[in-house]
């Protein structure tokens, strides 16, 4: 998904200039994004207020909760294999197969809001989600993420070398998230990977912008190609915005 020259990789700071080409691909970016981030908090709304009972109770029970929250993973690992040479349809396709499944996931938050019962993860730890704690959390990650891609498009310093980095740390916290889940269950540990996600997260937002922008200068004016990272750089950074917001959201319903 990511493209680059040899020296723009090496080099230790990069050509920040832009153009109205430039300023119309990053647009089309986050207004697909944003989006995808409507229609997550529409199916959200939908299913967790359980506005259609027999759907609140298909999604939020077994087994299609497993394929919900399973099923973004398998499907980011799937296409790595089996996408090679991305289309601009494959990868819309892709990016709203995963917005579906992440919207339909969060309803677990407007369900919680709704009973006014607490929830619990699984390391133990209660949680009290409220609306305005859901507005709070979604306003921080907002301003987070304004900042973290504001930088990640202006800078000079190269971010590229930070890839196999950020790359190598997700797995291994999502590695290290499962065990924990199912064999650990430290409330202690839970928290330490919450602020690992968001470091991460911020991470590959001003990596991802940056890398855009690169991949932009390469591309331009081949429109198939440019379609392809429309759809991926939306994708990657709807998933970096919904990981920091669920981590925030967490972080301030945790009333222990």
């Amino acid at each position: 998904m990511n493209q680059f020259s040899r020296p723009a990789y090496g080099a230790g700071s990069l050509d920040t200039s832009v153009d109205a080409g430039l300023r119309s691909f990053m647009l089309g970016v986050y207004n697909k994004m944003a989006l995808g981030l409507l229609v997550s908090g529409a199916l959200a709304f939908l299913i967790g207020s359980a506005a259609i009972p027999a759907l609140t109770q298909a999604v939020l029970s077994p087994p299609l909760i497993f394929v919900i929250q399973f099923g973004p993973i398998a499907l980011l690992f799937g296409s790595m294999f089996f996408m090679r040479n991305p289309s601009p349809m494959g990868s819309a396709v892709l990016y709203w197969a995963i917005v579906a499944l992440i919207g339909s996931g969060l309803s677990v938050w407007v369900a919680l809001a709704m009973s006014g019962v607490s929830g619990e993860t699984m390391s133990g730890t209660t949680l009290n989600i409220t609306f305005g704690t859901i507005a709070q959390a979604f306003a921080i990650t907002a301003a987070a993420f304004l900042g973290l891609s504001l930088y990640g498009y202006t800078t000079k310093t190269n971010l590229q070398p930070l890839r196999v980095f950020l790359f190598m740390g997700i797995i291994g916290v999502v590695a290290i998230g499962l065990i924990n889940s199912f064999f650990i269950q430290s409330s202690g540990m839970e928290l330490i990977i919450q602020f690992a996600v968001l470091l991460l997260m911020a991470g590959v937002t001003a990596w991802q912008t940056q890398s855009l922008k690169l991949t932009y200068a390469e591309i331009a004016g081949d429109q198939r190609s440019m379609a392809v990272m429309t759809n991926y750089g939306a994708l990657n950074l709807y998933i970096a915005f919904v990981n920091m917001f669920q981590v925030i959201l967490m972080l301030l319903g945790n009333r222990e």
